[in-house]
């Protein structure tokens, strides 16, 4: 009895509100594995019968995982390599190779990274190989077990595939596809690219020898099942450690996703972007809130979290500029708006300026034009602003071709926050011409 009444006597405040956040950084930031994929129930059992092929019986294969960002593709593929491994014959035998298009930039690279990842630097050595293809070969013949009769199957994981068809020739999705098709090694292929063209990007000579399997996933979520997500990512599981903690948060959850304004907030996050990492920034950022003091999540807090997830970056820089460079700011939105967009040079933006300052025969803005030119500079570096055409480098720099990369609005909320906006140059920047 005195056992029971100790596991249900409540623990502290600020206990639960440790293993709360515990619950759920392994929830959001550490991304936890749903227990099924049921949108995406067909495709796992295909990619699962596809793998186990490779791993027990020494089936090679090559399929591709296609849709957009967002879609599931790596979590499809992480639930997959999860129940395959749970399977004894598969946990000592199966190697894995993970490489990525934005960081594999070319064959060389790739190659380093994959005898890395199957521990063969001290079998290489300091061999000298022909070819791409022989260090290749080597390599799997590397991994051939101590009869040297069956080698151990190896999955090639290559996200961002569509990049890995820009490398010189496709070497490397040449040999990977080339040995998948013939009996040299079990090997097996799997690409995961948001390009639903990726096909056409191929050679003739890849794509023969590609199997032509294709997992196309699409986000075919609705917005109740959307608000569902949220709900249930932040709900505490039944075996949480304090019974009454858990049922006050799930019911402040609850109430706080019927809230008008956070289903707003929420609805232009679904519209913006149906992505659930950034669902899972946001959630992040609301609950950096909770506290001893604030225990509960309130509608304030996701409202706060939204305006940082929207929080426009150009806008924020604006706000860190001097008072010269937001006055040349100010005088090529002008320029934008009197000319309907068209670009504009350094010279055109200074004569802006000047009539600003003739108008209200303030001395205080009057800098000489190099000191000008410089701040001109500083927005080029910043990207506030970029030239039409690189090409033209030889021109003087006072009359190169420029453009905005800000629009209007921009503008408008980076002056209603600039601190200590002089009103004059306020008073400029809002009104419809210079």
């Amino acid at each position: 009895m005195s056992k029971r009444k100790s596991k249900d006597a409540p623990m502290p405040l600020g206990k639960c509100i440790t293993q709360l956040q515990k619950c759920m950084r392994e929830r959001l930031c550490q991304e936890q594995l749903p227990s099924r994929l049921e949108a995406s129930e067909a495709h796992h059992k295909h990619l699962l019968g596809l793998l186990t092929r490779t791993a027990i019986n020494g089936e090679s294969n090559s399929v591709l995982i296609v849709g957009p960002r967002g879609s599931g593709k790596t979590t499809l593929l992480k639930c997959v390599l999860r129940d395959l491994m749970q399977e004894k014959e598969v946990q000592n035998n199966l190697l894995q190779v993970q490489l990525n298009g934005l960081l594999q930039t070319d064959d060389r690279i790739a190659l380093k990274e994959i005898t890395r990842q199957l521990n063969l630097e001290n079998v290489v050595g300091d061999k000298v190989f022909g070819s791409f293809a022989e260090n290749l070969v080597f390599l799997l013949e590397a991994l051939k077990k101590g009869d040297r009769s069956t080698t151990r199957p190896v999955l090639f994981v290559l996200d961002e595939f569509d990049l890995f068809a820009h490398h010189k020739n496709q070497t490397l999705l040449y040999n990977l596809l080339d040995v998948s098709q013939s009996a040299q090694a079990p090997v097996a292929v799997v690409g995961l690219t948001c390009r639903l063209d990726v096909l056409e990007l191929l050679e003739k000579r890849v794509k023969s020898r590609f199997s032509h399997r294709q997992i196309n996933l699409l986000n075919s979520l609705s917005f109740t099942q959307y608000l569902e997500r949220v709900k249930s990512q932040l709900s505490l599981p039944d075996d949480f450690p304090d019974k009454r903690f858990a049922q006050n948060w799930n019911s402040s959850v609850q109430s706080c996703c019927e809230d008008q304004s956070v289903t707003e907030v929420l609805r232009r996050h679904f519209n913006s972007s149906k992505d659930f990492r950034s669902m899972h920034r946001l959630l992040m950022l609301c609950l950096s809130h909770i506290s001893t003091v604030n225990p509960t999540i309130k509608p304030a807090d996701v409202l706060e979290a939204s305006k940082l997830c929207f929080s426009d970056a150009k806008s924020n820089m604006l706000h860190g500029l001097s008072i010269l460079e937001l006055c040349l700011v100010i005088a090529m939105k002008h320029l934008n708006d009197i000319y309907e967009g068209e670009p504009f040079n350094f010279q055109m933006a200074h004569n802006e300026f000047k009539k600003f300052l003739q108008r209200k025969s303030n001395s205080m803005y009057n800098f000489e034009q190099p000191v000008v030119m410089k701040a001109f500079e500083h927005l080029q570096q910043l990207e506030l602003i970029r030239p039409v055409d690189s090409s033209l480098a030889k021109t003087q720099r006072e009359y190169q071709l420029m453009r905005l990369v800000l629009d209007n609005s921009q503008i408008m909320e980076a002056l209603q926050k600039y601190p200590q906006c002089p009103t004059d140059i306020k008073q400029w920047g809002m009104s419809a011409f210079g």
